[in-house]
């Protein structure tokens, strides 16, 4: 697919996705959205990804959605029904939210409405000490989308997300550190290859599968309802993996010291337990 507001580059096992609407502060639209899902869906096809990055071109991560439709921008009546509809940043979040490859957020600059609640599905946030968050919906007359209000609350725990959606103010990057948004913030021309080293660390020492399993296993153990729910998905896991080229490998790779060469691919070698969630609910 060709891209227009967004760049994809793959080097060395990871993907960079930028948002590339520079101009307008990569403002979120409808193309975006299209782009994105497609990007998504290429990553997961390609064994050479292993990690993906996510960040923004110019000054801004994501400005928000792009308001220049004026005071019609949400009135979503001319596309149909109310239960038709399908909020854009929803089907974003959902489609990393189900990624086999690790997410890593750069955010470089601003990350305000939907250019911070897609970054909840990612799993590792790290921001430059220029970027700045909020969570403006309230200010804006709508409410927070992109499944935020599943995703914010399991990350920086209730209260937080209550005191940042109600007041719709924009914060700090060392705001969102200190409220557990971030795990990282660091000087601007340190954030890119903060990432990249991060996600080489992913890259060169892991089994694919393995992180694949991990990242659903974590996110999905976010709605059990009690921790055997995850000792009956584990025990299936570990099983399926303990017999593994991967785990035969893992375990040679440390008893000969040396760095492992994993030969698991994600595109084949998921363990016929996945996906789990999938499946009729436990007896």
């Amino acid at each position: 697919m060709r891209y227009t507001e967004i760049r994809t580059a793959v080097a060395d096992g990871i993907c960079t996705i930028t948002l590339h609407r520079p101009e307008k502060l990569n403002a979120f639209t409808n193309t975006m959205v299209r782009e994105l899902l497609a990007a998504f869906d290429a990553t997961d096809a390609d064994d050479a990804v292993r990690v993906v990055v996510v960040t923004g071109a110019g000054r801004a991560f994501c400005a928000g959605a792009d308001l220049s439709g004026g005071a019609g921008t949400f009135d979503y009546r001319e596309g149909g029904a109310a239960e038709a509809h399908r909020d854009g940043g929803g089907l974003v979040a959902l489609r990393i939210f189900e990624s086999k490859k690790p997410v890593i957020a750069a955010i470089n600059g601003a990350a305000v409405g939907v250019g911070v609640t897609m970054t909840l599905p990612m799993d590792i946030r790290i921001a430059s000490t220029s970027a700045r968050f909020g969570f403006v919906f309230a200010r804006r007359g709508i409410i927070p989308e992109a499944a935020s209000s599943w995703f914010l609350p399991r990350l920086v725990g209730i209260a937080q997300a209550a005191e940042w959606c109600f007041t719709g103010r924009l914060f700090s990057a060392d705001e969102a550190l200190a409220g557990r948004l971030v795990s990282r913030v660091v000087e601007p021309d340190a954030l890119v290859p903060t990432a990249y080293e991060l996600a080489r660390e992913i890259a060169d020492h892991t089994s694919a599968v393995s992180v694949a399993v991990s990242r659903a296993l974590l996110w999905r153990m976010l709605g059990a309802d009690q921790p055997m729910e995850a000792h009956r998905i584990d025990s299936r896991c570990i099983y399926e993996l303990g017999r593994s080229a991967d785990a035969a490998e893992g375990v040679a790779a440390f008893l000969e010291k040396r760095p492992p060469r994993f030969p698991g691919r994600v595109s084949r070698d998921l363990p016929p337990v996945y996906p789990w969630w999938r499946e009729r609910p436990f007896a």
